[in-house]
């Protein structure tokens, strides 16, 4: 008792003699003001430049590049001059030698407004604004300029795109059902949903987020199903993102998360074309970000991170299973290591008298107190697993195997953990992997820790404190406005079907999602009495 009163007096030092190293706060206000009106002239320019456009400042601040490129031709048929201005590793020149430039030096080319009967292409633009020429050169467009023309422009496309080939999902992988996985091509994805739902009502809206980037991000919804109002909130954080680069869909899930300060993944992220369709069937939104393999799904809930897509090709029965396997697996991997060191610490008399001698044997030449040898094997499993998924696969794979049995054998012959505790934190790290969705993995991984610290320092008092504790910030927890810990709270009897058991297929949509149309199939017609062959 008396070093927990003195703790506050040794901590308070510290951060006051901390503080003298800090720099002053006028220090930092002056850079951040410095920074601020340095962006804020930078925007000015670019607003200036774009609203009087000049040809010359283009090209004079895209020269520095040597990828940009300006060519200049003649039509031998009409005498009309031309040019092409466009980036190489952008533009695909292939197109441009074998599609555009043809049509133009050969055919009746005189002024842009030919181009569309001259060029067999679908995107052609003629523009009199060129606020925007910008843009569409770093969009990969060519832009084509005629000397008899000076205020006017037109861009084509042509873009230059490598796009992987379809392969098999490797974070969700799954023994039964499609195989065909996200890549991180924009338009290719968008095919791959597309082609699942073809239907009119399947609504893709197009944003550019990235101050810097301009990331192509779609929302994707299927109208008169998804209510408008879960639609409209996505729609209004996307627009409200203010980030420079957005390289991938874990930056939209941080920036429009409904609390960033918390330990759970508030968006369902999937590499699956078929879960993605089925979502949407559902009355979700999905959010599409070019460059990333794997698109969001939102508004989700928790008992979603612990079902798997493949849960749904099998029998209900067996996927109900399957599912109260992985929450009790998720249980274990959690409490077991603090219940170890708590029932050590402070209640060895709940231990049973069979169980005793074990206990005593594995223990009786560890120096170590049961807390700091659970520590130290939680952390030792923590940078196995980390090594082994920071090198490569084949080397990573025997770096696991190999360093779990040389390090776990070497640490108890060398006294230092028992085999007792040795097997509960195997197991405990096995039970965490049952998890399908990785985000979730990587949130078990660190809630073990509080735990174990709580457990050392009130015994199973502190384990109850602590899962009080995560249970109140659960039920706090919302995705999209929406409570996070649905079905179980508020109550949703009817959604309990689908949650951590799996019922036969429902009629109706989740009631969560305030669906427009609440039915997926009328259940009359799927109960027709089934006649023998014979009848």
């Amino acid at each position: 008792m008396e070093d927990l009163i003195s703790l506050p007096n040794m901590i308070f030092p510290f951060f006051r003699y901390a503080f003298i190293f800090l720099p002053k706060t006028e220090t930092i206000k002056d850079d951040a003001k410095l920074t601020g009106d340095f962006f804020m002239k930078k925007e000015l320019k670019k607003k200036k430049a774009f609203n009087d456009f000049d040809l010359e400042d283009l090209e004079r601040s895209f020269s520095k590049s040597n990828d940009f490129k300006k060519s200049a031709y003649c039509n031998k048929k009409t005498g009309t001059n031309f040019s092409f201005i466009f980036f190489t590793t952008l533009t695909d020149q292939q197109i441009i030698s074998k599609s555009i430039l043809p049509g133009l030096l050969l055919g009746e080319f005189s002024k842009l407004d030919d181009l569309k009967k001259l060029l067999p292409s679908a995107d052609i633009q003629i523009c009199e604004d060129l606020s925007g020429t910008e843009q569409k050169l770093l969009n990969g467009y060519v832009m084509i300029l005629v000397d008899d023309e000076e205020k006017k422009a037109a861009f084509i496309a042509a873009q230059k795109e490598f796009v992987r080939e379809l392969g098999h999902a490797e974070v969700e992988h799954t023994v039964i059902g499609p195989k065909e996985a996200f890549v991180e091509s924009f338009g290719q994805n968008l095919n791959l949903i597309r082609k699942r739902l073809p239907i009119s009502e399947l609504t893709i809206e197009e944003y550019s987020v990235g101050s810097i980037s301009k990331t192509p991000v779609a929302v994707i919804y299927i109208a008169g199903i998804t209510n408008e109002d879960n639609v409209n909130m996505v729609k209004e954080r996307l627009e409200n993102v203010d980030f420079d680069e957005i390289t991938d869909s874990s930056y939209i899930v941080q920036l429009i998360s409904d609390n960033s300060k918390s330990p759970f993944p508030q968006l369902l992220d999937t590499e699956r074309p078929d879960r993605a369709a089925a979502v949407l069937a559902e009355g979700k939104v999905v959010i599409v970000v070019d460059g990333s393999p794997h698109v969001l799904i939102t508004p989700t809930t928790f008992a979603e991170f612990f079902s798997s897509f493949e849960d749904y090709f099998l029998n209900w029965i067996v996927a109900s299973f399957v599912r109260i396997l992985r929450a009790f697996a998720v249980i274990f991997s959690i409490q077991i290591t603090p219940i170890y060191v708590a029932t050590l610490t402070y209640h060895q008399e709940m231990i049973p008298s069979d169980l005793m001698g074990t206990l005593v044997s594995s223990r009786q030449h560890i120096p170590l107190p049961p807390f700091y040898e659970a520590l130290l094997l939680e952390l030792v499993i923590e940078l196995l697993r980390e090594a082994g998924a920071r090198l490569p696969t084949k080397v990573g794979q025997t770096i696991g195997i190999v360093g779990g049995i040389v390090i776990g054998t070497a640490s108890v012959e060398a006294g230092l953990t028992s085999n007792v505790l040795l097997i509960f934190i195997a197991l405990a790290a096995l039970a965490a992997f049952a998890t399908p969705v990785y985000k979730m993995n990587n949130t078990i991984r660190l809630l073990r820790f509080p735990f174990l610290f709580f457990a050392n320092l009130w015994g199973l008092v502190g384990v109850l404190f602590c899962s009080c504790l995560l249970l109140t910030h659960m039920v706090r927890l919302t995705s999209l406005g929406r409570p996070f810990l649905q079905p179980f709270y508020p109550p949703r009897y009817r959604d309990l079907k689908d949650s951590f058991v799996r019922f036969p297929f429902s009629p109706l949509r989740p009631v969560y999602l305030r669906t427009q149309n609440p039915y997926r199939f009328h259940q009359e017609k799927t109960k027709k009495a089934k006649k023998d062959i014979d009848e």
